[in-house]
């Protein structure tokens, strides 16, 4: 499935990507505008353990040079949701340590989409 991304200012192309061909590709393959690829792999959490898959943080180490990240929404109780950007350089770390390890960027909601997308795909 394809769509550009309707809460941003930015003009990105999205796919998601479901393949179990092979394992640990992120979830989300993401195009800018000048036509550089970006892939995020998506996850939730309730506490503070991100449950990558050893073949997910696989992937993201063999491709730490490149545009990979993990976006991570964190909803716990009653407090605000967040969402936590980790580099592919992080994977590890942040498998082992979850949210306590520190992200390259969070944000509260109401979530600002440029800056995130920026982080991600910057101009």
């Amino acid at each position: 499935m394809k769509t550009g991304i309707d809460k941003s200012s930015r003009k990105l192309t999205m796919t998601r990507l479901e393949t179990w061909a092979t394992p640990g590709v992120p979830d989300v393959i993401v195009m800018d505008e000048r036509g550089t690829f970006h892939f995020v792999e998506l996850k939730h959490t309730l506490g503070n353990a991100i449950d990558l898959s050893p073949h997910q943080v696989t992937w993201m180490d063999n491709h730490k040079n490149g545009s990979a990240w993990i976006l991570v929404r964190r909803k716990k109780d009653n407090e605000k949701a967040t969402i936590r950007i980790y580099h592919a350089a992080k994977a590890v770390d942040a498998r082992m340590d979850g949210v306590k390890h520190p992200a390259d960027l969070i944000v509260e909601e109401p979530f600002n989409w440029d800056e995130i997308m920026g982080l991600m795909c910057p101009i």
